[in-house]
């Protein structure tokens, strides 16, 4: 556990930052592919999703599982965390809010495969899971590999 002031914190490199961003914020980061030669798997669940329903005003909340293949570009996360967070206040259905998230993403780093899963708690007794994918044209997935 690390403890202290957050200039003690700041200081050593840990913690707290003076101006560091700490509101919502609709922009996406992204930093170079570290290899932009290999297909590679990058998968990043945001447990805490909220949003509002468009039709009641009531919290919506909801588990993001994202999984993409990164081709010139990453997403950075706490820019993710900080976007995720502008949604907070924002009435939208399921599958638009799902569908937003995956454009916004996709235009961000041009990954060569993306897919985005809102997996939301149960609202009137009914779960909704919404699936939206993007693969850049020409791009194959390699084979699977299954091991005993």
């Amino acid at each position: 556990m690390v403890v202290g002031t957050p200039g003690l914190l700041a200081a050593r490199g840990l913690g707290y930052r003076p101006g560091m961003a700490s509101s919502p914020a609709r922009s996406l980061e992204t930093f170079p592919n570290p290899e932009p030669g290999r297909d590679y798997t990058v998968r990043i669940r945001v447990p805490e999703f909220t949003c509002l329903c468009p039709k009641t005003g009531q919290p919506d909340f909801a588990t993001l599982d994202l999984e993409y293949v990164p081709d010139g570009l990453c997403v950075e996360l706490r820019s993710l965390k900080l976007y995720v967070w502008s949604y907070r206040d924002e009435g939208a259905f399921h599958e638009a809010v799902t569908n937003r998230i995956l454009d916004d993403l996709v235009r961000a780093c041009a990954p060569r495969f993306m897919r985005l899963t809102a997996e939301f708690n149960v609202r009137g007794g009914i779960y909704t899971t919404v699936v939206a994918e993007h693969r850049a044209p020409g791009w194959q997935p390699p084979p699977r590999v299954d091991l005993p």
